[in-house]
């Protein structure tokens, strides 16, 4: 920490990077081009909504980890101003594998939205364990506001005769709301090394918490690799159709826009 940094605002200390910017306008230009396309489900129609849903993706990923690193700010953790971690530039963060690269690959193999883990908090000055559950929240609850603003888009302007003229933009919408509620389900299970075990540990007995801790990066792995087993992997992604059908969006448009998502699959859609 320094004096310059205890001394910073909330709000001033908050500067979009011009990396963040980046990625915000691939994501603006992939978008206007998969609602270019209108309904043709050709191969550009597909390789531009693809651009749409990795930027946007890549684009909730800053901001959970954004989230961390505010809520960390107002708590009392000024070091993450030093860091970078206020500017949204992900080239700040601790770990650009962990926190990139393997959930970008994780929706390709698989249409999984991988949480990443990026942000390192300062937990000793930061008073109160409430505090530390919020931090350890509010990540996750980027993903679900993200994921309830796409479904309430999609729910109220695809079914209109515009947004029917527009299909390929707004099956990739469905799709990356899907993969934030994914994200979002996996990061608050309380495991180890996830936001949800962040979320209760300020609350278990401290040589409890620090046994899990040594053993959160193999809590992990094995999460991962359950995914992939059968009965995991419906139960899984059954839960996960059941949120969001509650908010208003079924699983043919999630289905049809991971098909199209895929562009480089000839599979049935």
């Amino acid at each position: 920490m320094t004096g310059t940094a205890r001394g910073t605002r909330g709000g001033a200390a908050v500067r979009p990077s011009p990396v963040f910017l980046v990625i915000v306008a691939a994501t603006v230009l992939f978008g206007l081009m998969a609602w270019r396309y209108g309904n043709d489900p050709s191969r550009p129609a597909r390789i531009a909504l693809f651009g749409f849903v990795l930027a946007a993706w890549m684009l909730s990923l800053c901001l959970h980890e954004f989230g961390h690193a505010y809520i960390a700010y107002r708590s009392g953790d000024r070091g993450v101003v030093a860091k970078g971690y206020l500017t949204l530039n992900p080239l700040k963060y601790s770990d650009a594998v962990l926190s990139f690269l393997i959930p970008v690959v994780f929706i390709l193999l698989g249409g999984i939205g991988l949480p990443g883990g990026a942000v390192w908090i300062d937990r000793h000055v930061i008073p109160g364990r409430i505090r530390h559950s919020l931090i350890s929240a509010a990540g996750p609850l980027s993903n679900v506001l993200f994921a309830i603003v796409l479904a309430a888009l999609y729910k109220n302007f695809a079914a209109n005769q515009d947004g029917q003229e527009h299909g390929i933009f707004w099956l990739g919408v469905a799709f990356l709301a899907f993969l934030q509620i994914t994200a979002a389900v996996l990061n608050l299970l309380p495991i180890p090394g996830l936001d949800g075990f962040g979320i209760v540990e300020p609350y278990l007995p401290r040589r409890w918490a620090d046994q899990a801790a040594s053993i959160g990066g193999y809590a992990f792995l094995i999460l991962i690799a359950l995914l992939w087993l059968g009965p995991v992997n419906e139960a899984f992604f059954g839960f996960v159709y059941h949120i969001t059908e509650a908010l208003g969006l079924n699983r043919t448009p999630i289905q049809a826009g991971h098909w199209l998502f895929e562009w480089w699959s000839d599979r049935p859609a």
